[in-house]
């Protein structure tokens, strides 16, 4: 019997765990290539050329552009110019070397994105799930970015943070010592993210977490044991140390990153910061009304983004 790895899922397989009378308003968007560095970096746009405001949407660890696209595109129409990026290792985007990618990657990533495509208008970035805490340290680091808009705000270097997002628990930690040995060979080790993460709990519905443990492009990626090494010791100092409005809407729902974490990274961050639930919502914001609340918050920031008045 032949074995089959993780498959190639497409945008509308994640769009079917849209709530029915979303998912037919789904609007696909157009792909762009980018050559960051070593990487041919893959973009999904929905471009609005008329609009002030310009979004950019990352994703996490267990997910990637197309996953997130469904919901990004529920904003078509709302005067907002939106970009999702596949960051290195997920996605569509190519890599010449995938051994050597590293966390710090993703940030510089983001932040030469941020520049090179800066035409005047304030940018917003959405980071879901890991991708919280990473936009927040981009956005530190760029002086171009207006606001982030965050689902979850985790603290790699946290013994609950780092208890909560993989599959061992507390006895993850036991690891943690280990991790300053991570060079060289060992380094490049290659390590499915859903052995590591506990995907059952991407969301509401077991099937959603099935689906991103199945897509080759996300939760079912290989990546080198370095990055994870890299990640779980970043220490965030640029996020800690220069003000970035951070809104963060949570799902209410959420059982495996709880709020109670995201709280606790919020509270680090020098501001200033707003708060609010997303009604029903697990991980994966994909329940109403959180995902209603979702986009009335981006809506909502992004106003006040335009107008100029504080966040």
């Amino acid at each position: 019997m032949q074995s089959h790895g993780p498959a190639e899922i497409d945008i509308e397989q994640y769009a079917r765990f849209l709530p029915k009378a979303r998912e037919e308003s789904l609007i696909l968007p157009v792909s762009q290539w980018w050559p960051w560095r070593k990487h041919l970096v893959h973009l999904l746009r929905l471009r609005d050329v008329d609009a002030p405001v310009r979004l950019i949407v990352v994703h996490g660890a267990g997910a990637h552009g197309g996953a997130l696209w469904p919901i990004a595109s529920l904003l078509a129409g709302r005067g907002i110019d939106m970009t999702a990026v596949d960051l290195p290792l997920y996605g569509r985007t190519a890599t010449e070397s995938r051994g050597t990618v590293k966390y710090e990657d993703w940030i510089c990533l983001l932040v030469d994105l941020i520049a090179v495509e800066d035409d005047g208008r304030p940018v917003i970035l959405l980071g879901a799930s890991i991708g919280g805490m990473l936009t927040v340290e981009a956005a530190a680091r760029s002086h171009l970015v207006a606001a982030v808009v965050a689902t979850c705000l985790l603290d790699p270097t946290e013994s609950n943070a780092r208890s909560a997002m993989t599959r061992f628990g507390p006895l993850a930690l036991a690891f943690v010592p280990l991790l300053r040995l991570v060079r060289g060979p060992l380094a490049r080790i290659p390590l499915r993210i859903s052995w590591i993460a506990n995907l059952r709990n991407m969301g509401r519905d077991p099937g959603l977490g099935r689906l991103c443990a199945d897509d080759a492009r996300g939760g079912g990626a290989w990546v080198p044991l370095g990055f994870l090494a890299s990640y779980m010791q970043h220490p965030h100092s640029e996020a800690r140390t220069k003000r970035v409005p951070v809104h963060l809407m949570h799902p209410e729902v959420d059982e495996w990153t709880p709020l109670a974490l995201s709280e606790s990274s919020l509270l680090t961050l020098p501001g200033p910061a707003t708060g609010r639930l997303l009604r029903s919502c697990g991980h994966f914001p994909l329940e109403e009304p959180g995902l209603q609340d979702l986009m009335d918050g981006i809506e909502e920031v992004a106003a006040a983004v335009v107008a100029g008045t504080p966040s």
